[in-house]
């Protein structure tokens, strides 16, 4: 989805109906550099009006034929997050002017926080019109014309194409998201992702029968019920020497409608998105191929369409993973973590990964716990859970640490198979978690659960209402800060 701004670089006041931005530091502090006749009209309307700079408050004036548009900083706006927000802000307010157009004069702004600002920008531009036939004329492209001073940035900056790289992963991932089931259904995904390889990307692509010959019965149990065949897309980025790769995995169930255990109705369209980690993992491989990373990531999806036909899977059935494990499916409707299951165990003995993160939308029940603040995070490794903890921090896709036990995975006992796919009525994330955490041998590992964040009810300074993109730049961040991790015993699983 093109993104609906579009940044210029200049020293030279563009020409036509322009709005100025002028960035306003806490107390009144003009940070933009102006002609003393305008910078003195304004501080006299500030004063009138009460505006103090407070970060994120915008106010649009008008001196004879010009307009200026004040955005406050608060006191020393730094890189990163706050940034991004206050870029988001300007572009938001520049989009309800009657220009659409901006220019922000030179100012004191490094390059990081600056290109961060255009990052935040770039987010907030975000809109998914694919399927009206009749543009939205409010949405037309926003223009920000950026002098650059004597700083050295320009369109090809690296950190600029840094920033621009990651837009364009979670562009990806809010497409995906967006996207109806009729429109993306496995093969469609396992497409999509073929396209990255023009950014380097290696992708393999495997279908039913090679997956029916690495025994994966617990993902193609899942889409038997399906007239769409499931596929499994491996994305190997190469980047750095002869090293194990850092492994992303995703659950990508195309469309749930819980299959023979059918969900109600009410609220079941928002299933299309039950493909939120899948999406995630494609946005952040995507973003990290354009960023050109100097480290070795793969990428695991696995897509399945859960549908409730006459060859659909039963409550009752047994199905047996890939890793030997058998599983009796108690609830249809508890289907990724099986997709999930296989998809682990492949990547973990494939790759022999240095550490694992797999993201799902898996349960109701984590946004029971949580809301739709933060996503659920369940490791078996102290390390590796405090480093994706910082990354959510930094980022502002938050993680919340939830715990796992034995009393959790005793729930999972069945009486005719090694598990059941399900555990009791309560603590459902954490039971779903613990499953998982069987098909994982001895690699550092963390599950985040997405449910409540792949899909935004409401828009922020960012990030729009719809699919979020979620978990691409926490992603990127970890990875970028990655300082490896050891196996704690603490999270550790018990098979019994």
């Amino acid at each position: 989805m093109p993104a609906k701004l579009q940044l210029s670089f200049s020293n030279a006041v563009p020409k036509g109906n322009v709005t100025t931005i002028c960035l306003i530091g806490q107390n009144g502090e003009i940070i933009s550099h102006l002609e003393k006749d305008v910078a003195a009209h304004l501080i006299g309307v500030m004063a009138t009006a009460q505006f103090t700079g407070k970060f994120g408050k915008s106010l649009l004036i008008y001196n004879d034929k010009n307009s200026y548009l004040l955005v406050g900083t608060g006191d020393n706006l730094t890189a990163g997050i706050e940034a991004e927000k206050l870029g988001g802000k300007v572009f938001l307010a520049l989009s309800q002017t009657a220009s659409k157009s901006g220019w922000l004069p030179d100012h004191k702004l490094d390059e990081i926080i600056l290109a961060d600002f255009c990052l935040g920008a770039n987010l907030a531009s975000y809109y998914f019109d694919s399927y009206f036939t009749e543009k939205d004329k409010d949405k037309d492209k926003v223009t920000v014309h950026l002098c650059m001073g004597s700083k050295e940035l320009d369109a090809k900056s690296t950190v600029l194409t840094d920033r621009q790289a990651l837009a364009d992963g979670v562009f990806l991932a809010r497409d995906l998201v967006f996207e109806p089931a009729n429109k993306l259904y496995p093969v469609e995904f396992a497409n999509r992702c073929l396209a990255l390889a023009r950014l380097g990307l290696e992708v393999e692509i495997l279908d039913e029968a090679d997956m029916e010959r690495l025994g994966m019965g617990a993902l193609l149990g899942v889409g038997q019920g399906s007239r769409r065949e499931s596929r499994m897309v491996v994305m190997n980025w190469r980047g750095g020497e002869d090293e194990a790769p850092f492994a992303l995995v995703g659950k990508g169930v195309t469309f749930d409608t819980g299959g023979i255990s059918l969900k109600p109705a009410k609220g079941m369209e928002d299933m299309k998105w039950d493909m939120g980690g899948a999406a995630a993992v494609a946005g952040a491989m995507c973003a990290i191929a354009g960023r050109k990373l100097d480290k070795n990531i793969v990428g695991v999806i696995g897509l399945v369409e859960n549908m409730p036909d006459g060859n659909a899977q039963r409550p009752g059935d047994v199905v047996t993973a890939m890793s030997g494990k058998t599983i009796e499916v108690i609830n249809t409707d508890a289907e990724g973590r099986l997709v999930l299951a296989d998809a682990l165990h492949y990547t973990e003995t494939r790759f022999l990964p240095q550490a694992m993160v797999n993201l799902a939308t898996l349960t109701g029940a984590i946004i029971g716990a949580l809301g739709k603040e933060y996503g659920g995070l369940f490791t078996n490794s102290d390390d590796l859970g405090s480093q994706l903890e910082s990354a959510g921090k930094e980022t502002a896709e938050g993680v919340w640490r939830m715990p796992m036990g034995p009393s959790y995975d005793r729930m999972l006992k069945s009486h005719i198979a090694d598990m059941k796919n399900i555990g009791g009525p309560y603590g459902g994330a954490i039971t779903a978690a613990c499953f998982l955490a069987r098909f994982v041998k001895s690699t550092p590992w963390a599950h985040l659960d997405i449910a409540g964040k792949a899909w935004s009810d409401s828009a922020t300074d960012i990030v729009p209402k719809g699919g979020t993109g979620y978990g691409v730049r926490m992603l990127n961040r970890l990875i970028d800060n990655w300082q490896g991790a050891s196996l704690s015993e603490k999270g550790q699983q018990s098979d019994d």
